[in-house]
């Protein structure tokens, strides 16, 4: 009994010099830089949004919060490189729907999402709108779905590459809607967007706040957007729900999260310090304006929503039979 005593002693005394280093570390942090890791090419709708939290970080914390763009491998080369740093909060990593489909499209990366990772917070969520190029014989969604019916494996989409938000929307789309349209996937969405503006494909999801001055121009036509109530910059384009993809729902979203053994009391540092920059009106207002929806969760909430993310986007590749890449 007595050593049975002492070694339930022992176990309560490390966790509490554990606990009392993880506190002492986070009442000190941040001391120096703090870099968040971007898995994607710069100047994309996510990289904008980070890279805003982060300049209002180095504001309310007093330290630079760097953004890295590490882009490669459907964003494994930098999610990767995250894993395997330091769990000190000193490395960040960038997170989106991308990196939730390539929890089941990417069988042999070497990290997993919910064993090497800690959700920090999440930032935004947009809508994404299907567009198609004025040459398409369709100005309704549901003109457009009775087309690809007629014509199956005769139009194209095009994606940012396979596995991205743009790729799975349109699978979705294709699941809801029993339509055939063959994907073409691009190295990023610079040459897809060019490519849906010549006509060189018919169909592509984009980002709203992307896609909305293209849309005003006539440069190409908006069918519907992803979210649940119609976007606040294209008020008058109906949601594919409510145009006849009856269920359809997605969006691009982003936030942060930090390696998995990183102290929780720096884990819950940021989480309020980012909580408490999306909840300021200004920053509301200025996102809102571009399409975007501030999103506020604990920690436990944006690790729930990871899960179902996966979840989600699982049963689409899985139906879909869509191969990794």
């Amino acid at each position: 009994m007595a050593v049975l005593q002492r070694a339930a002693a022992l176990v309560l005394f490390t966790g509490a010099l554990a606990f009392s280093a993880g506190a002492s570390l986070a009442q000190d942090y941040p001391a120096r830089t703090v870099k968040i890791i971007v898995p994607f090419g710069a100047g994309g709708p996510t990289d904008v949004f980070t890279r805003a939290t982060a300049e209002e970080l180095r504001k309310s914390l007093n330290q630079p919060f760097v953004m890295e763009n590490r882009p490669g491998a459907g964003s494994t080369i930098g999610t990767d490189a995250v894993a395997k740093s330091a769990p000190d909060g000193y490395t960040l990593l960038m997170i989106s729907a991308t990196q939730a489909t390539n929890e089941t499209l990417l069988t042999q990366k070497s990290y997993q999402l919910m064993r090497d990772f800690v959700a920090v917070a999440p930032l935004m969520r947009t809508d994404l709108v299907l567009v198609v190029h004025p040459s398409v014989p369709a100005n309704t969604l549901a003109e457009f779905i009775a087309l690809a019916k007629a014509k199956p494996g005769a139009l194209n989409y095009a994606s940012s590459g396979q596995g991205s938000n743009y790729h799975m929307a349109a699978e979705l789309f294709k699941n809801l809607t029993g339509t055939d349209i063959v994907h073409v996937p691009y190295k990023g969405s610079t040459g897809a967007r060019s490519d849906i503006i010549s006509g060189q494909v018919q169909m592509m999801f984009d980002s709203v706040p992307t896609m909305a001055p293209l849309i005003l121009a006539g440069r190409v036509r908006a069918l519907g957007t992803t979210g649940k109530t119609r976007s606040a910059i294209l008020p008058d384009v109906p949601t594919l729900a409510e145009a006849g993809a009856p269920g359809y729902e997605a969006s691009l979203w982003t936030g942060i999260v930090a390696p998995a053994a990183t102290p929780p009391a720096i884990v819950k540092l940021l989480n309020r310090e980012v909580n408490k920059i999306l909840a300021r009106p200004d920053i509301k207002d200025a996102w809102e304006k571009q399409g975007a929806t501030p999103m506020a969760m604990t920690p436990s909430e944006f690790n729930a929503y990871i899960e179902s993310e996966i979840v989600k986007w699982a049963k689409v590749i899985q139906a879909n039979k869509i191969k990794s890449f």
